[in-house]
């Protein structure tokens, strides 16, 4: 695919058919995803490619308790998870919340990658800093993202969830996580059940502004 068109098209896909991925294919993806920039090249990430079945249900099932919590506060009127204005600890969770359609059916997934990170080589800019870090993902995030684009290169969909990170305690032991290393995305792939053409995103001039957060917004080009 062209560049652009990749990224104009790859959107969250949370449902699959059950197409299987050719062994190649997913080499091919993770073969792409590699280049990805990191902290001095130090290319921390780790795949588990997560297969048996019941280990799919337990990450699902330690995932899903955050996604309730999620949906609970976001129906009790916050944002969901905000670590500055952060719900209060006694949200209640309400019965009859939608499943998350990944999480539900993870067993059917074509592929599971579990990514985490080697925190030892991350270099942290911001841990000094008053407020929670968030420089630290830009040495795995853009692979993650990488991931997405090349599966969507070659026909694939995917969806990235963190929800695993909160009960990072619990899945630990379940994949062999080392101490100093880090959760940072449950990932399903495979061929959608619908593949998005068009996303909704906020235009460049919302978002962009010219010497100063309060300045003007760059403006597009005049056309003709």
């Amino acid at each position: 695919m062209e560049l652009s068109d990749a990224m104009r098209t790859t959107g969250a896909v949370r449902a699959f058919t059950a197409e299987p991925i050719p062994p190649g294919t997913l080499y091919r993806v993770l073969d792409d995803a590699r280049f990805a920039p990191s902290g001095g090249n130090q290319q921390g990430w780790h795949v588990t490619v997560v297969r048996d079945v019941e280990l799919r249900r337990r990450l699902a099932d330690l995932s899903a308790a955050t996604w309730d919590r999620y949906l609970a506060e976001q129906a009790a009127g916050y944002r969901a998870f905000n670590p500055i204005q952060p719900a209060p600890a006694d949200v209640p969770i309400p019965e009859g919340l939608p499943a998350h359609p990944m999480l539900e059916a993870i067993e059917a997934v074509p592929e599971v990658l579990l990514v985490t990170v080697d925190l030892r080589v991350l270099a942290v800019m911001d841990r000094a800093l008053d407020r929670f870090s968030i420089i630290g993902g830009a040495s795995i995030y853009p692979f993650v993202q990488n991931l997405l684009l090349a599966a969507r290169n070659v026909g694939l969909g995917g969806v990235v969830t963190t929800f695993l990170a909160a009960s990072e305690t619990e899945a630990a032991p379940l994949v062999g996580l080392p101490e100093g290393h880090a959760v940072a995305a449950l990932i399903g792939l495979g061929t959608p059940v619908h593949q998005a053409t068009r996303l909704r995103r906020h235009p460049v001039e919302s978002f962009t502004t010219i010497d100063r957060i309060d300045g003007p917004p760059l403006e597009p080009p005049p056309t003709g």
